[in-house]
């Protein structure tokens, strides 16, 4: 393990200062011990039960949550709706101006914003920016589209919005912000592991502005009563596992109100005759970004057999380049913030359910090709490593292990060996659909063909495939997406009500399937 006494923390990224910015920025937004709010009709209040909030990067405590109970969210739902009537008769001009100084707030203080996310969920710093601001772009190119995209639609009313940790900004606070832009009045729930500050921060600028929206926090499995199935609720966006989503698709089904509900989907990378080795070391490099803790990151490769021993070869030399470690760590503290692939996974469960499942994979007989160790790793000395799992690549995985199955979500990589194209394409779609696949292959009408066959919402042909945003459609093939697609005309959609006979395009039976976004 890399324990070098030189190594320190990068100047004013430490938690004690971020934090203390945090409360500066928006001090209406904490208690008087330090910690967050709960923002409820209009206002920040109810400290809650405290739930302590600990970081993933040391161990160390950052705050609490202020957890509320089941009434006290009914109530919030309730409040919240009520705001619809005024807000949706607040013309487009308006909301255009508030959501723009809203984001004006959010890019003073994109690198706040960033040293926050780092300690919250172990997002390293310059992957940090890079979510404030798509964020922040995405929301502007919804105001600049805003009227066309809108013509004479109109808003839903309350959407909830409960979605997982990993995206805080370029996903949550990017939809609640489209979601006040087109009409509608917004609630979210913070994530129950992590992006307390930099929610509760953005959420107060939010407010501030005018912006109709809540934050509660809570329970998921107590509170979905009421941002589920509540009455209030028009329409819910859901971003987490599949299990959960099945839950949610249940409760739903005797109630009529718009829903998007992304899930998980084992993504695949399929490689047949080909030869670009350096642009596909390459694409892999980015694809570790984060930890793969992300719904479109790809953790299984599908290789033709002659091509193994390269594609191996490669890949080890990747593997073996790969920074990891204590996301902040600068041998002189004005240094920039260091650029490793990946930090922690979000906390010390993670990593639990991680290696029980890799020796699950290993004890019923997958091997091992590639296991690195923290002693690689970068780290201070005595500091707490508990939520670091080093990169793994296992193959022969059998099919009864969770693995085969199941996005890993963390630094696992799957490898299966094939001799034809129709075992590629059955080795590929092992989880009933998915978010993003890709082919690599040196013929182009080949690998057309062979992205025809893949059940993934977008195929990249020699590229990766990200979740994109702006005007760039997304979605997910079988159970990896349950309701509406999203991403500009399509978002707009589904958060609005158009013609009566308009058809909805998503993922559910009754309505329309768009084919793969290729």
């Amino acid at each position: 393990m890399i324990r070098e006494g030189t190594l320190q923390l990068a100047n004013g990224l430490d938690w004690s200062t971020l934090a203390h910015k945090a409360r500066s920025a928006a001090p209406e937004a904490f208690a008087s011990d330090g910690n967050p709010l709960n923002l409820l009709r209009g206002e920040w209040e109810k400290p809650g039960r405290p739930k302590a909030f600990h970081s993933s990067v040391d161990g160390s405590t950052l705050g609490s949550f202020p957890m509320l109970g089941p009434d006290s969210v009914r109530e919030a739902v309730k409040a919240a709706a009520a705001e619809f009537d005024g807000w949706s008769r607040t013309d487009l001009d308006e909301r255009r101006r508030r959501v723009s100084a809203c984001l004006s707030q959010l890019k003073a203080h994109r690198e706040l914003f960033a040293g926050l996310l780092v300690w919250e969920i172990g997002k390293p710093f310059d992957q940090a920016l890079v979510s404030v601001d798509r964020c922040i772009s995405g929301v502007e190119w919804y105001v600049e589209q805003a009227e066309s995209l809108l013509g004479r639609r109109k808003p839903l009313g309350l959407v909830s919005n409960i979605a997982s940790w990993n995206y805080p900004m370029s996903v949550l606070m990017h939809a609640v912000l489209v979601q006040l832009l087109v009409g509608n009045v917004a609630i979210a729930k913070t994530p129950s592991d992590g992006g307390l500050f930099t929610l509760t921060l953005a959420m107060a600028f939010a407010r501030r502005e005018g912006l109709p929206v809540s934050l509660v926090s809570g329970s998921g499995r107590q509170l979905s009563e009421a941002l589920v199935r509540g009455d209030e609720v028009a329409c819910l966006s859901f971003v987490g596992g599949k299990d959960t989503g099945r839950d949610i698709v249940a409760s739903l089904l005797d109630q009529r109100k718009r829903y998007m509900l992304e899930m998980e989907g084992v993504n695949a990378y399929g490689i047949w005759h080909f030869s670009d080795w350096q642009g596909l070391k390459s694409q892999l490099r980015k694809s570790f970004e984060y930890g793969k803790q992300r719904c479109t990151a790809y953790a299984r490769f599908v290789v033709e057999k002659r091509l193994f021993p390269r594609f191996l070869e490669m890949y080890m030399e990747l593997a073996g380049e790969l920074r990891f470690g204590h996301p902040l760590l600068v041998r002189d503290p004005g240094d920039p913030p260091p650029s490793v692939a990946f930090g922690p996974l979000i906390n010390d469960r993670a990593v639990e359910a991680l290696n029980a499942k890799v020796s699950e994979a290993l004890g019923l007989g997958a091997v091992a090709v590639h296991e690195r160790s923290l002693d690689d790793g970068l780290f201070l000395p005595g500091q707490d490593t508990s939520a670091y799992f080093a990169p793994v690549a296992l193959m022969n995985l059998p099919r009864p292990s969770k693995l085969y199955h199941s996005e890993p979500f963390g630094p696992v990589d799957t490898f299966v060996v094939v001799n034809g194209v129709e075992e590629l394409v059955a080795e590929m779609n092992v989880s009933n659909g998915s978010l993003v696949a890709s082919i690599a292959c040196d013929d182009p009408a080949e690998a057309q063909a062979i992205a025809g066959e893949l059940r993934a919402f977008k195929v990249g042909i020699n590229r990766t495939r990200s979740r994109g945003d702006r005007e760039e459609a997304f979605g997910g093939i079988g159970a990896s997406w349950k309701g509406c697609f999203v991403g500009g005309r399509y978002l707009v959609q589904a958060l609005t009500e158009g013609e009566p006979d308009e058809p909805l395009y998503g993922n559910f039976p009754d309505m329309t399937l768009l084919p793969n976004n290729r």
